[in-house]
């Protein structure tokens, strides 16, 4: 499906596979129910993407909404430790550009990752942690009014190297938790290809600071979402070409499912190294994000001790994000009162298209106030809930477009 928001001429993204019709197949598992007109099954088996040619092993996906426990309100994700709940949170404004700003360091960790235009087409992030275990963390750059409307319902920490007027000035009066450029808790790195993209913080740092201000809690909003166990139950429903209940192992049966979009583009403009591709694997359920330049977005992980003031480059190895939820929201974006930065509006409303699962959902996004966090309801008027999980959030503007 093609979406494309206006008619101001934005060059098409050629991708056949987003053409392609993927059929896959699930092994399903052995036994007849005597005396019973139809076949009861659970799924526990495994999810063959043929087009892919790899292979998801479902031996435990298992349809049950028992269990219970504490599940973040950030990710959605079951918490080891249910103290956790509250724990600090941290956005951290993350660059983007083409100056030395990649590969970033820990944004893997990153509960939810707001994407948007800064200037001149390139984009940024705003990265919400909680908990963060990574040894290096950035690079960080300077706030925008509309990151800080995004950032407010998580109770954060706002992580930045100053920024324009407005949001600086909402920062001030607005009573935010605020970490601005400060060689206390950041640092700047050595090496010489990131110029001015070099400012870093640490997991140790950033506890540092939340513990010598008294910030000891945030009261995440996040965002609907399912339990773990909800949330298999949804995906089996989401990919059966008709809803299955599998109990035993039967050879040779096999069911048809469906994942409508197995390719996802999302173009913030004309800049191919900012607009964005996601690849869906079945094997991980996440979604591969690449750049439509071709290159992979890659992003330095980092070990999970405090190794000081270190260059990402030198301890830290390489992985391709992969989000498990992919999010494009339509936003008003016009040129702010400098003629160089963007101005984007960020409560109100707009269409939004929800990924996960494999498959897509067309709806509404909508935030009543700076306060209040963003609900995404679908054409039935029922708000969509998310599956558990990194969800990577795209502000595309209306001259964009959202191919699948």
């Amino acid at each position: 499906m093609f979406e494309e928001f206006q008619n101001t001429p934005v060059k098409p993204v050629e991708n056949s596979k987003s053409q392609a019709t993927r059929k896959w197949t699930v092994l399903l598992v052995s036994g007849v129910l005597a005396g019973v007109l139809g076949i009861a099954l659970i799924i526990t088996g495994f999810l063959l993407p043929k087009a892919a040619g790899t292979e998801a092993d479902f031996s435990a996906f298992m349809i049950s909404t028992n269990g219970g426990g504490v599940y973040s309100n950030l990710t959605g994700l079951a918490l080891e430790n249910p103290a956790d709940l509250n724990a600090p949170a941290y956005c951290v404004q993350t660059p983007n550009g083409m100056d030395g700003a990649r590969p970033q360091a820990g944004l893997t960790q990153a509960g939810v990752v707001f994407e948007a235009i800064a200037e001149m087409g390139i984009t940024r992030f705003a990265a919400i942690y909680q908990k963060p275990t990574s040894a290096v963390i950035g690079p960080i750059r300077s706030l925008r009014l509309y990151y800080l409307k995004w950032d407010t319902p998580f109770d954060c920490t706002i992580v930045h190297a100053g920024g324009a007027d407005d949001a600086l000035a909402a920062v001030k009066s607005g009573g935010y938790k605020d970490l601005s450029e400060n060689y206390e808790y950041m640092y700047r790195g050595q090496s010489g290809n990131r110029l001015w993209n070099n400012l870093f913080t640490t997991s140790t740092d950033l506890a540092n600071f939340s513990a010598n201000n008294g910030y000891s809690t945030s009261n995440i909003e996040g965002f609907n979402r399912y339990t773990p166990a909800e949330a298999l139950r949804a995906r089996a429903e989401a990919t059966a070409d008709f809803v299955l209940n599998i109990v035993e192992k039967a050879e040779g049966d096999t069911s048809s499912v469906s994942v409508s979009a197995p390719v996802i583009n999302l173009r913030f403009g004309s800049l191919p190294s900012y607009n964005v591709s996601y690849e869906y694997n079945a094997a991980t359920n996440t979604y591969a994000r690449s750049y439509e330049n071709g290159n992979a977005h890659e992003v330095y992980e980092c070990p999970a001790e405090n190794l000081g003031e270190v260059d990402p480059e030198k301890y830290c190895s390489l992985v391709q994000v992969s989000p498990s939820v992919v999010i494009a929201m339509v936003v008003e974006e016009s040129k702010a009162w400098d003629g160089y930065h963007e101005d984007i509006t960020a409560t109100g409303s707009g269409k939004a298209y929800i990924f996960q699962n494999g498959g897509a959902i067309v709806g509404q996004w909508e935030k009543d106030s700076t306060e209040a966090q963003i609900r995404f309801v679908g054409d039935d008027g029922h708000e969509v809930k998310l599956i558990p999980g990194q969800t990577f959030i795209s502000a595309i503007p209306t001259y964009g477009n959202v191919e699948y």
